[in-house]
């Protein structure tokens, strides 16, 4: 098991969910950084648009 953040309340859990919203908790670590990232541009296109 790996430590969660929760996306909206920013609560921390070992669970997929929040057990104080009821949220999706993801990983609070960013991706592994790699020269050779295939999906590099699409992400960052992606962060882009939604910010």
């Amino acid at each position: 098991m790996s430590m969660k953040k929760c996306t909206s309340c920013g609560t921390y859990t070992l669970k997929a969910e929040c057990p104080a919203c009821g949220k999706i908790a993801a990983s609070p670590h960013p991706a592994r950084y790699s020269p050779n990232d295939k999906y590099g541009e699409y992400r960052r296109r992606m962060k882009k648009e939604n910010i």
